[in-house]
């Protein structure tokens, strides 16, 4: 199991964060705040723009950078940073996540505009969805959470890949 990213680690993530800012700035010729940085971001992700409509965050995945660090530098921070600005920048307009406007920064940032990345994750923490139990003519299953709250909201219905029965839940 790999250990997540030190404090010095973090606070040169955080520092060129800033910097990334501090350069949007210059490039759109306008000033912007920095957003709320965290590193609780966990599973397959290294980063993530968050938005409620008035505060922003940029959250980083801690064991991701670990792993890969310098990599997490050159394209998770700018990555995040341009979904930041690009945010600021569009007001209450709605834009693609990664759109031209988020496209056209990447670039001017001199880091790659691809939009995942497909790395080892091998020794990275993943999130576990809980599961629960479901039954058809033939056998058990465990279905996700996810799935099981679709059903539950009547938006979700689901058939045994053997007997092409209904998934039932059993209350377990």
């Amino acid at each position: 199991m790999i250990d997540p990213i030190c404090a010095q680690k973090e606070r040169e993530v955080v520092l060129e964060t800033e910097r990334f800012v501090a350069l949007a700035g210059d490039i759109l010729t306008r000033s912007f705040s920095l957003p709320t940085i965290l590193f609780d971001l966990r599973g397959t992700t290294a980063g993530m723009f968050k938005t409620d409509g008035r505060q922003c965050w940029i959250r980083y995945n801690p064991w991701i950078f670990a792993k890969y660090y310098a990599l997490n530098l050159q394209d998770t921070v700018p990555h995040e940073v341009a979904h930041y600005v690009v945010h600021e920048m569009a007001g209450k307009r709605r834009v693609k996540p990664h759109g031209r406007e988020w496209q056209m920064l990447m670039e001017a940032f001199g880091a790659d505009p691809a939009v995942t990345f497909n790395l080892d994750l091998e020794g990275i923490p993943q999130r576990r969805q809980k599961t629960h139990s479901y039954r058809c003519e033939c056998r058990a299953h465990q279905v996700s959470t996810t799935r099981h709250k679709r059903v539950l909201a009547g938006k979700g219905r689901y058939l045994c890949v053997n007997c092409d029965g209904p998934l039932v839940f059993d209350g377990a």
